[in-house]
């Protein structure tokens, strides 16, 4: 996409068009990830302990009117934080208020009528002075950002004990120093970081907020979901993944949510790696396609009720939770969601201790 290319210049592990150079960053983040708790247990202690965190800082409403996203974005930020610079911040802490707001504005501004119009005129655009300029300004900050914490790294570095997602990459870019055309630099460093954060903060945070608001439009579903966590969980310690196994119902609405609000219908880019054959059409090789992921996520043939939010589209006759090839909100292929695990692990714990603790 024009507008993300002329920031990132092809570096990182996401917006890269460099094949190669996408199979070593990803495969290392990948490993990386995991090292840091990405689908084991120590990430589902700092999701706990980041839930308590942001429960407290709901309950200071004190049942007033107020904005839930600036609280969730937070609590989001602060455990992709933990895995990537090895930290959290304080709620009230003015650095992330800011790297959030510098999120959300290169957000709303690539989607904006001058974003789009830089992705079909970038040759022009770039060179015009007007509103998407924005855009860049935004990611420069966050780029400052994350240079900062890399520094940080730097200087407090234990090569036998790496902390977060930083340290490895420190340490795999000492390794490979004498190879002229390793990907492990400091442009794919920062860029890589950057994205990786970036993205998840958003789109989270997007969708713990569609859930509370779905939640208040069906207070039947929420009926039911409460009388599902006080009989597998109860009130008196925190959910936990193992939990899911029991809890068909709120695991159906879990995966409904994801469904219905759609959070990137078109999906992402991608592009044909040889001439493909498809239903009496030809696709040549190196051509941009979108995997429009809305024509799956709301196809009649594969759900019972396809433009209505319903829990039933994940359960059988039997109430049990049914899986669906259908399901696929993080994209498809191999270049799918980075964090899906933990997107997973946080989509489904946030909504137990929130709806355990009565907040919605």
């Amino acid at each position: 996409m024009p507008i993300w290319d002329e920031f990132f210049k092809n570096y990182g592990v996401i917006f890269t068009k460099n094949l190669e150079r996408w199979k070593e960053l990803r495969r290392f983040s990948l490993s990386a990830l995991r090292d840091f708790g990405i689908g084991k247990r120590n990430i589902e202690v700092r999701i706990q302990e980041e839930t308590h965190y942001l429960i407290e800082e709901l309950r200071k409403s004190k049942e007033s009117f107020f904005d839930p996203r600036q609280c969730l974005s937070r609590a989001l930020c602060n455990i992709i934080f933990s895995v990537m610079f090895g930290n959290r911040c304080e709620y009230e802490d003015e650095e992330i208020a800011t790297v959030l707001s510098y999120i959300y504005e290169s957000f709303v501004t690539a989607s904006s009528p001058w974003g789009q119009i830089f992705d079909m005129f970038p040759g022009v655009m770039k060179y015009v002075p007007w509103y998407h300029k924005k855009f860049f300004k935004s990611l420069d900050k966050l780029t400052q950002y994350v240079n900062d914490k890399v520094k940080i790294n730097q200087k407090t570095l234990d090569p036998i004990n790496p902390r977060d997602y930083v340290d490895a990459f420190l340490i795999k870019m000492e390794k490979e120093k004498v190879n002229p055309n390793s990907e492990f630099n400091m442009e794919n460093l920062l860029t890589s970081a950057l994205q990786i954060f970036f993205a998840g903060v958003e789109t989270s945070s997007t969708t713990m907020t569609y859930s509370l608001l779905i939640l208040l439009k069906h207070p039947d579903v929420l009926a039911k979901v409460h009388k599902e966590i006080d009989q597998v969980i109860g009130r008196d310690r925190s959910p936990t993944i193992q939990d899911r196994n029991q809890m068909p119902y709120t695991e159906a609405v879990i995966h409904e949510i994801q469904r219905f609000i759609d959070l990137l219908p078109l999906g992402v880019p991608r592009k044909t790696t040889n001439e493909v054959k498809l239903q009496g059409y030809t696709l040549p090789k190196d051509i941009n396609v979108f995997p429009l992921l809305t024509s799956v996520l709301k196809d009649p043939t594969c759900f019972k009720y396809p433009k209505e939010f319903n829990p039933e589209n994940f359960l059988n006759m039997k109430g049990e939770l049914q899986r669906n090839g259908a399901f696929m909100p993080f994209a498809a292929g191999k270049r799918n969601c980075l964090g899906e695990a933990l997107v997973r692990d946080r989509t489904l714990s946030f909504p137990y201790h929130l709806l355990r603790s009565n907040l919605t």
